[in-house]
C-alpha cells in the first residue's frame, strides 16, 4: 500500500466511523417526535428482516407524535409488533390504515440516562477513530522499513495521521455535544 493510500484509507475509515455515530445518536430519544427514533426498527415482512423506512412513510403532524402509513397495509401488524418489540420503549396506536406513536416527554433521570449512552456511542467512536490511526501508524512505519519512505516522511505522515485523529475526535465531540444539549433541554 503507498503512502497517499494509507492516508485515504484512514480517512474513509474515521469518515465511516464519525457516520456510525451520527446514526446511532439519531437513534436516541429526545422529547421530539423524529422519523429517526425508528430507524433503527427492523420489521419481519415478506420473509425477512426489513427497515421500517421501506414499508412505510414517516411523518411528524406534530412535535411529540410520529404518524406512520404503511405502503402495504397488510404490514400494519407486522410493524407494530416490530415497534413494541424493540427496546424503544415506544407504545403505537394502530387503527387498521396507519400507526400513532405519542412520544411522552421524558423524566430526568431518562434524559441523564440518554445522555450517558451518548457519550458511551461517542467514547466508542474515538476508540474506533483511535484504533483506525494505530493501523496508519503501522503502515507507515513499514514502508519506513522496507525503505519505500525516510524517515523525515515517516514523522512528518505519521504527524498528518495525528492531525487527522484530532479533526474527527473534534466532530465527533460537537455531535455529541449537540445531542446531549437536545436530550438535556425540556
Amino acid at each position: 500500500m503507498s503512502v497517499e493510500e494509507v492516508m485515504m484509507d484512514a480517512e474513509e475509515r474515521m469518515e465511516k466511523a464519525i457516520s456510525v455515530l451520527k446514526n446511532a445518536l439519531s437513534g436516541i430519544r429526545t422529547g421530539r417526535a423524529t422519523p429517526g427514533l425508528v430507524d433503527s426498527v427492523r420489521v419481519e415482512a415478506y420473509g425477512s428482516q426489513t427497515p421500517l423506512k421501506q414499508l412505510a412513510s414517516i411523518a411528524v403532524p406534530e412535535p411529540n407524535q410520529l404518524v406512520i402509513r404503511p405502503y402495504d397495509a397488510g404490514t400494519i401488524k407486522d410493524i407494530e409488533k416490530a415497534i413494541v418489540g424493540s427496546d424503544l420503549g415506544l407504545n403505537p396506536q394502530n387503527d387498521g390504515k396507519m400507526i400513532r406513536i405519542n412520544i411522552p416527554a421524558l423524566s430526568t433521570d431518562v434524559r441523564k440516562k440518554m445522555v450517558a449512552r451518548i457519550k458511551e456511542l461517542t467514547e466508542e467512536a474515538k476508540i474506533s477513530i483511535r484504533n483506525i490511526r494505530r493501523d496508519a501508524n503501522k503502515a507507515i512505519e513499514a514502508a519506513e522499513k522496507s525503505k519505500d519512505i525516510s524517515e523525515d516522511d515517516r514523522d512528518t505522515m505519521k504527524d498528518d495521521v495525528q492531525e487527522l485523529t484530532k479533526k474527527f475526535e473534534n466532530q465527533a465531540s460537537e455531535m455529541s455535544k449537540a445531542r446531549e444539549a437536545e436530550v438535556m433541554e425540556e
